[in-house]
């Protein structure tokens, strides 16, 4: 088995850049997981490059051409230091001036307006809840045999998704790769130590992030859901069997660490 390269900052450098192949984007996504200081930072360096290239998309239509010149040399500059950190709030603040400039001329002044309490769960447990809904009627199909043999290495060579491990005292019934708005998802329905059915979600939404265990309700379907780097997950069940979904999400988290 060929050894794994020892990550180093300039392959995390080198990520946020997106200069790696598959196979070691999936590396440095493992490193992170294992080392949530070092994600959080990657997580602030993407957000800041994304600033930035939105400063600099809307700057032919908005803000003045010495603040676009401005953020095209911080954002090269981020890219071959981004370990200084008052770098990156300058690039930052330079990037929300120049969209501030562009958004007031656009619309106006800014005004203060009502704060939204409530933040909609992220657009894959959508996918995921209509994923558990068409593998709960694959079941009741007999022309539709469930396939329950599940290669979690096969998965991530075809997908580049990383699966949590599955209890021992967990059924395996169905597994199956789905489309989705992102691409290939993997939607897997199992029974648990109760037999209770649940359908486990797992997709790369195309976006990097360390989520949290979160939990949604919708009509009768209940989801937890959450992000460890580039690939997404979420525990579906019926709202009435899902006394403990989130700790048995929690639990799946876990063991992806």
């Amino acid at each position: 088995m060929k050894p794994v390269d020892p990550v180093q900052s300039a392959d995390v450098e080198a990520y946020v850049d997106d200069q790696l192949d598959a196979g070691r984007r999936i590396e440095v996504e493992a490193y992170l997981s294992e080392n949530p200081d070092i994600a959080a930072r990657v997580m602030a360096d993407l957000a800041i490059k994304g600033e930035l290239r939105l400063a600099l998309a809307e700057g032919h239509r908005h803000g003045r051409p010495e603040t676009r010149e401005a953020a095209r040399r911080l954002q090269g500059a981020l890219s071959r230091g981004r370990i200084f950190h008052s770098l990156q709030r300058l690039a930052a603040t330079v990037a929300l001036v120049a969209a501030g400039w562009g958004l007031s001329s656009h619309f106006g002044p800014f005004t203060v307006s009502e704060v939204v309490a409530s933040v909609p769960p992220p657009a894959f447990v959508e996918e995921a809840i209509r994923a558990h809904g068409t593998s709960a009627l694959r079941h009741t199909m007999h022309s539709q045999p469930e396939a329950p043999r599940f290669d979690p290495t096969e998965i991530r060579s075809a997908t580049a998704i990383v699966m949590p491990d599955i209890p021992k005292d967990w059924q395996v019934e169905d597994v199956q790769i789905f489309p989705s708005a992102f691409g290939p998802s993997v939607e897997m329905a199992l029974t648990d130590g109760d037999k209770t059915r649940l359908s486990l979600f797992a997709v790369r939404p195309g976006s990097f992030a360390v989520q949290q265990v979160s939990d949604v309700t919708q009509e009768a379907v209940k989801a937890s859901y959450w992000q460890i780097g580039e690939v997404a997950y979420a525990l579906v069940a019926h709202a009435e069997n899902a006394t403990n979904l989130r700790g048995e999400a929690e639990r799946l988290a876990k063991s992806l660490y």
